[in-house]
């Protein structure tokens, strides 16, 4: 009886060391679609450059890890690309997914923010975003219009990595293009220049996925 009651015992503790042992379930990505979303939203604190997602879709607005969203651009957001040569970046056989420049009912609202990037602390007060990479099925892009013309501020078309300068105490909206449908990995990096001592300090690499609906 003893013999039998150790051999019971043993397998207990061999599956409870098991079951302690077991690699955890990721959780599924929080998916975003529509409203207010600063995708890049930049922080500096206690020596530290980060970046994370400010989702402002609910009724709170939530810090989030990039990792841990999935951006869903829905078939309405297609577009025919206008004509001329000024939009020649955009779009493959004429049509185009972009996320508005302007709030737009059942899209995301896609910008970014600098707000929490204190004055002083970089040189000229600016961070420099950098999309250093794009993986997806075509090109990705972010673009203004004024009086109808575009300016590219970002193109995976004309080779990365690309780089925008930005002012702290900024919050700013364009539009955000993809030029078919399909899945996106697109990949930026801040970085800034320490106004006290010339040294660079990085966010790292922060990838954002896309899903563009056909």
């Amino acid at each position: 009886m003893r013999t039998r009651n150790r051999f019971f015992a043993g397998l207990l503790l061999t599956a409870a060391l098991l079951a302690g042992t077991a690699t955890p379930v990721a959780a599924a990505p929080v998916v975003l679609s529509s409203g207010h979303v600063d995708v890049i939203d930049v922080d500096y604190a206690a020596g530290a450059l980060t970046v994370d997602v400010l989702d402002g879709t609910g009724t709170t607005t939530v810090e989030r890890n990039p990792t841990d969203v999935l951006f869903r651009v829905p078939n309405t957001a297609n577009i025919t690309v206008p004509g001329g040569s000024a939009w020649s970046f955009l779009g493959t056989g004429g049509q185009a997914w972009v996320l508005p420049q302007s709030n737009t009912a059942g899209l995301i609202w896609a910008g970014w923010n600098t707000t929490e990037v204190p004055s002083g602390i970089f040189q000229n007060n600016r961070v420099t975003f950098k999309l250093t990479s794009v993986s997806g099925p075509a090109g990705f892009s972010i673009y203004t219009v004024s009086g109808g013309t575009p300016t590219v501020l970002f193109d995976s078309g004309n080779g990365l990595p690309d780089s925008l300068t930005v002012n702290n105490n900024t919050h700013a909206h364009a539009n955000w293009a993809f030029d078919a449908a399909g899945t996106y990995a697109v990949t930026f990096e801040v970085t800034g220049q320490l106004a006290s001592s010339g040294a660079i300090v990085s966010s790292g690499a922060k990838t954002y996925t896309f899903e563009v609906l056909p």
